[in-house]
């Protein structure tokens, strides 16, 4: 895939969940460096954190793996809450094999060791390339897509979301036409490939 570096007039929004200050400006410097164009801010909580979400959205999360009382584990949960779309990126100074597994599973993008940041541009720009069929879908067409990757029946979904059998079935026609996805197993790729639903489900 041709990467596509965003220009001054269309920055990537970079939401780092970070309590180093010296480290974030490691990650920002490196972005800089590979010519990624960027408006970044940085949370250290979770109210921080959740704040930075409500009041903009960001393309990409760049999250250490723990805090001194929040970690990326939270950090996902809550995206899949406010943004599920949004991808999360782990960088981080050291991490245990097992725990990295356990959250590529629960649906971060990648795990990148901040003393070898090259990588870094490279997994952004592709994320948000994957994702960006998402922006034709509506918010309701993407919790549709999520519960459908989930296994939902058409049935249980038009429950769970209170509207018809039939607007459940013209959405998944939709969110097909516009993703240029032609069957439920595509969909159900493409939901894991984005995270969308986390590897245990």
């Amino acid at each position: 895939m041709q990467n596509t570096y965003r220009t001054r007039e269309n920055p990537i929004r970079v939401l780092m969940l970070e309590d180093s200050g010296r480290d974030a400006e490691h990650i920002r410097g490196e972005l800089i460096r590979a010519n990624v164009t960027t408006i970044t801010s940085r949370a250290d909580s979770e109210a921080s954190f959740v704040s930075e979400l409500l009041d903009s959205t960001p393309d990409v999360v760049l999250a250490e793996h723990s805090l001194a009382e929040f970690d990326a584990l939270s950090a996902l949960a809550i995206l899949r809450r406010f943004s599920p779309t949004t991808p999360l990126i782990l960088v981080t100074g050291t991490v245990s094999a097992e725990s990295a597994v356990v959250c590529i599973r629960e649906g971060a993008e990648d795990l990148i060791l901040k003393a070898n940041l090259g990588r870094l541009a490279t997994v952004i720009t592709d994320a948000i390339e994957l994702r960006r069929p998402l922006k034709s879908l509506t918010q309701r067409q993407i919790e549709v897509l999520r519960l459908v990757a989930e296994g939902g029946r058409t049935s249980d979904i038009a429950k769970r979301l209170n509207i018809s059998v039939k607007t459940v079935e013209s959405h998944r026609t939709q969110i097909m036409r516009r993703l240029d996805i032609h069957d439920i197993a595509g969909l159900v790729r493409y939901a894991i490939r984005i995270r969308l639903v986390p590897l245990t489900t």
